[in-house]
């Protein structure tokens, strides 16, 4: 298999020189560039300042917190307005359809036309569409009103801009000519940094909607799309991405024929695929513990159980950047999932919200370093002209898959808590079988020259 380093998807040999040059401006403008050996003291997750510059790692955990808050600002929002809990459900449950639906688009047009001018016209956009939902909902014309906030609330997000799979572009584009691990070490960052915007945003959320009102979430959504989305849409390491318009025909050409189109979709297909169960199993989790948390009174508990999950899968999302490198990815992926089924099991036998904390801490361990890992063969298997779509089809089969596995555990839940609780398990199998079929497609030697 490709090395995930060596194996750019990016950046073509005549910008083979912008990732570097990005480096020298950006370790100048903090002072001396630290040394090898002082950034080897520090350990790997140093490196990533000095490669992108210190200023990307938080901008880009700030941009995508919107994403983060737009599905449950939505549902709080329109249900305090129409007081039903039925519209606010479906409100959003079109933000999470139109961002299923735009994700793939915007990446597919960053790959085309850059990510500057697509994420400067998505925030633009989005802050647009949050505010026709604020203006809609301000109206109490009750059904009247339900079909010109489900067309806001799909609009909403259908443009939210895709912070996290583009800034993946970038690392990808960064990290070509370093270390091998320096990918690796990336991509950990920014599982993480999903992984506490989806815990912090429902919460700032909840918090601000609670104390203050429920229109002022989306208004600092808005706020923090225009302001932090524009400045990561013009950071300097958007230049080491070149768009497809701007490489030379023959370049282009030659990375198109250098694929075979049905195998290519296949290889695609494989981490998609893996996303859509990720999703699967979030959603179906998500909805087996507030039945859970119901069962004791305690509905409004069940996000912090969900969140302490988070918690060890970002912990452990870190850990990737320390794997070594002959421990190939699909291999990583066999050996995560397993694990996945395993602890997925542990919640079907919790007697109670203290066991059950336990069970979602330990269910949490491998879920973090299986994200990881799927991203990064989403990254080996990408063609070079569309690695943009494929990142945001990821993102987008988290989408998906989040409703389908609320929906499945939802119905189950009415019978059993214990049904629902099956359907994370069955999530997991799935995705130990993808790896497997990953593992012996990427291990064929036909495959391997395609891809490298």
């Amino acid at each position: 298999m490709a090395n995930p380093t060596s194996d750019s998807r990016i950046v073509p040999t005549d910008q083979s020189s912008a990732a570097p040059a990005l480096v020298e401006d950006a370790t100048t403008a903090q002072g001396a560039v630290p040394s090898p050996l002082s950034t080897e003291k520090r350990g790997r997750f140093s490196r990533l300042p000095e490669i992108a510059g210190a200023g990307f790692l938080p901008l880009g955990l700030i941009a995508r917190l919107p994403l983060a808050m737009l599905t449950v600002g939505a549902l709080t929002l329109v249900t305090a307005a129409t007081g039903s809990y039925a519209s606010g459900g479906f409100a959003a449950g079109a933000v999470g359809i139109g961002s299923a639906m735009g994700a793939p688009a915007l990446g597919y047009l960053a790959d085309r036309h850059g990510q500057r001018p697509v994420l400067l016209l998505s925030a633009v956009l989005n802050t647009l569409a949050i505010f026709a939902l604020l203006a809609v909902s301000g109206f109490s014309g009750g059904d009247s009103v339900l079909t010109p906030t489900l067309i806001a609330a799909f609009l909403m997000g259908a443009t939210c801009p895709q912070i996290g799979p583009l800034a993946r572009v970038r690392w990808m584009a960064l990290t070509q000519d370093k270390r091998p691990s320096d990918l690796d070490t990336a991509l950990s960052y920014e599982s993480t940094a999903d992984e506490l915007t989806f815990v912090l945003g429902p919460a700032l959320v909840g918090l601000l909607a609670s104390v203050i009102a429920p229109w002022l979430p989306l208004a600092l959504a808005a706020a923090l799309t225009a302001a932090f989305v524009s400045a990561f849409a013009v950071h300097p390491t958007e230049r080491a991405v070149m768009p497809l318009r701007r490489r030379p025909t023959a370049a282009n050409r030659q990375h198109q024929q250098g694929r075979g189109g049905a195998r290519t979709g296949f290889l695609v297909a494989l981490p998609v695929l893996g996303m859509v169960m990720m999703g699967t199993f979030f959603g179906s989790t998500q909805t087996s513990l507030i039945a859970f948390a119901g069962g004791f009174g305690a509905e409004t508990a069940a996000g912090l159980l969900y969140a302490v999950m988070g918690v060890s899968s970002a912990l452990t999302a870190l850990s990737v950047a320390y794997w070594p490198q002959r421990f190939r990815h699909p291999l990583r992926w066999v050996l995560s999932a397993g694990v996945m089924c395993a602890a997925a099991v542990l919640p079907l036998f919790a007697p109670d919200i203290p066991l059950m904390l336990v069970a979602l801490l330990v269910l949490g361990i491998p879920v973090g370093p299986t994200m990881v890992t799927i991203f990064s063969v989403g990254s080996l298997v990408a063609p070079r002209q569309l690695v943009g779509t494929v990142m945001t089809l990821l993102a987008s089969g988290i989408v998906a898959g989040t409703a389908i596995g609320a929906s499945i555990a939802g119905a189950l839940a009415e019978s059993s808590v214990k049904l629902a609780f099956t359907v994370p398990v069955a999530a997991a199998v799935v995705l130990l079988l993808l790896g497997l079929v990953c593992a012996v497609v990427l291990r064929s030697r036909q495959v391997a020259r395609e891809i490298s």
